[in-house]
């Protein structure tokens, strides 16, 4: 063992200790966060406007701040960008996330000096729960690559701004710079098809063993390895153990991925965003990712099924129960107060408190009252995929509203790898799949308001040639699973 291996160990069993201690006593942890959030925005404009003076608990705090998003929180944002100090959080920002904005063009999400610190703090803790678990090192004396947006950043009114990914690069540890690619260089090419390319040429002789990424990335990143060596991913890279990821579930591209490497590799699932870092995988043994607690991070929830409605009951951890589909509500050493992040979660487990993202409050498909939500179509698809040698690279869903004959669908749109045999027989695995998840869609189906769903083959490459044309091919992007209409479907390339 290598003395780096052994000091892994030491430091992941002292990581460890301190997350087990926050999470077996989660609700005075929050009540803490909370009160430290409330005491040091207390004399900023925002802790002015809301009076947090006032502010001693949480059914004070829904009476004082309302729920928002980026555009009814954007007057108080555009003075922080204007450079404005102690707007929403004390001081200056040290950076902006830029991000790109549905309704609102680009976004400007504050990074502050007590935000910055959380993100590469838990992307390492994810590691370091891995090892106190698993007791696997090999991998830290290999390389470790992460597909990541660019590491420039400019600057805006005395404040530098980039790419949340291209941000955290500034903020690798140095006992990891050694072990760490791409080189800088090749991290700073923004064209990403050119960037693989020369992401394959510094790493295709190297010992890899980490490698992590948006799995519909480092699938381009595998097939072009696999091109140049005409070897499986795992026998080039015969010490590459683990897969880090983020963005997407990766469950639809398992078999994909297992096929390119050619053999099963750990993994561990992370849930960071430009708001904050809010959950990773701690364990290898039990569904979902553990709530960060202790992160400067304050959380509401709004049940999904409400959240429309006028006045909906927002709600703190010790209310949540499992399996609800909730809206995640922060409150954030950035400045971010009862802040609508769009995405949608559903607790696994209360002790701890674990939980899976299921899609994004705005990605949905209710064109008939249906309200079926990403983590259906993902688990359908996934439990059709079972016991097949079917592979696929990439999927989505919309309504069919208007078909040429008969009653309207949902039509998927699904670039294969492999096939098996009878398409029409793996789209009606995956019907009752949904239907057994989702009680409305299964009555529209046998009150024949809608048929069963049809699968529209996506020409080879199809995906990442849309994404080309919207200016959205690698980084952090990545395609939705479902839409309630058809912006998307109708630039797709069908076989």
């Amino acid at each position: 063992m290598s003395l780096k291996s052994f000091a892994a160990k030491i430091f992941a069993k002292r990581i460890k200790r301190k997350i087990d201690a926050w999470a077996s006593d989660p609700i005075a942890t929050q009540e803490k966060v909370f009160k430290n959030l409330i005491d040091a925005a207390q004399y900023t404009d925002f802790g002015n406007d809301h009076h947090f003076d006032k502010i001693h608990s949480h059914e004070d705090f829904v009476r004082e701040v309302p729920v928002r998003d980026y555009e009814a929180l954007r007057s108080y944002i555009d003075r922080v960008v204007a450079g404005e100090a102690n707007v929403v959080w004390p001081g200056k920002p040290l950076y902006f996330a830029k991000t790109s904005g549905t309704t609102s063009g680009a976004k400007y999400i504050p990074l502050t000096k007590d935000s910055m610190r959380t993100h590469p703090d838990t992307a390492r803790n994810a590691i370091l729960c891995y090892i106190a678990e698993t007791g696997n090192t090999s991998f830290v004396d290999g390389k470790m690559i992460f597909l990541q947006g660019s590491p420039e950043v400019e600057e805006k009114n005395g404040i530098k701004l980039g790419r949340l990914s291209g941000i955290v690069a500034h903020y690798v540890p140095n006992y990891l710079q050694k072990n760490r690619l791409p080189s800088w260089e090749t991290n700073c090419i923004d064209d990403w098809e050119t960037k693989v390319d020369a992401i394959v040429e510094e790493t295709i002789d190297k010992d890899m063993t980490i490698i992590s990424g948006i799995p519909s990335w480092v699938q381009m990143y595998f097939e072009k390895l696999i091109e140049r060596s005409n070897k499986p991913v795992g026998a080039l890279f015969k010490n590459f153990n683990l897969f880090i990821y983020g963005g997407v579930n990766y469950e639809p591209y398992r078999a994909k991925f297992e096929n390119l490497i050619g053999r099963r590799v750990d993994s561990i699932e992370l849930y960071p965003a430009s708001e904050g870092f809010f959950a990773f995988q701690d364990t290898q043994g039990e569904k979902g990712m553990l709530l960060q607690l202790d992160n400067g991070i304050f959380y509401e929830f709004i049940k999904a099924d409400s959240f429309f409605e006028e006045n909906p009951e927002r709600i703190t951890l010790k209310d949540v129960e499992v399996g609800v589909n909730y809206v995640i509500i922060i409150s954030t050493t950035a400045g971010l107060w009862a802040y609508n992040i769009g995405d949608t979660v559903i607790f696994t487990s209360v002790t701890p408190y674990r939980i899976i993202v299921s899609g994004r409050i705005k990605h949905f498909i209710s064109a008939f009252g249906e309200h079926v939500i990403g983590k259906e179509v993902e688990q359908a698809l996934q439990e059709a995929i079972e016991g097949t040698t079917i592979r696929i690279n990439e999927f989505t869903v919309a309504p069919q509203i208007t078909p040429e004959e008969g009653l309207p669908y949902h039509e998927w749109f699904i670039e294969f790898e492999n096939e098996d045999g009878d398409v029409s027989a793996f789209a009606k695995a995956i019907d009752d799949s949904l239907q057994s998840q989702n009680s409305y869609y299964y009555d529209l189906i046998v009150g024949k308001v809608l048929q069963p769903l049809k699968i529209s083959k996506v020409k080879a490459g199809g995906f990442n040639d849309y994404m080309k044309s919207i200016g959205k091919l690698g980084g952090q992007n990545k395609i939705p699973r479902l839409s309630n209409d058809r912006k998307i479907a109708d630039r797709l390339p069908i076989i």
